[in-house]
């Protein structure tokens, strides 16, 4: 197989993140090449508004249920089968885990540096306390 294709079997990665974290997430990635990264990350506890500057974000729920919050809109549940997209700069939140282990496949376009998170309170974390990755 060449450099510009590999294989994975999400379903088995996303058993390999931790059962629990120090920070609000963790994170897997699968691809990081500078036109988009891809990543399977778990969500521990509530994650704050915040917003990335470098990308637009394509969430799908792999297991586990939550209520997402984008821009102004009321929260909305998401669940397995579910694919969620917004734009760079959208403030989004994840408010309440509804159900555990709460799992998502994430592409980012083009690449998000892992210190891309920017919180509206900046008193709710880091880049360092938001995700771990592995």
């Amino acid at each position: 197989m060449s450099a510009e294709s590999r294989f994975f079997n999400v379903t088995e990665l996303a058993k390999t993140l931790p059962e629990t974290a120090e920070t609000m997430l963790a994170d897997l990635r699968l691809t990081d090449e500078q036109a988009a990264s891809c990543r399977i990350f778990r969500v521990y506890r509530p994650a704050p508004a915040h917003f990335h500057t470098s990308c637009d974000e394509y969430l799908y729920v792999l297991s586990g249920q939550a209520e997402i919050v984008i821009a102004d809109a009321p929260a909305r549940l998401i669940r397995p089968g579910e694919l969620v997209f917004f734009k760079r700069n959208t403030v989004h939140a994840i408010p309440h885990i509804l159900e555990h282990p709460f799992t998502v496949l994430s592409v980012d376009t083009p690449r998000r540096p892992p210190e891309d998170v920017h919180f509206v309170n900046p008193a709710d974390g880091t880049p360092q306390s938001f995700i771990k990755t592995y």
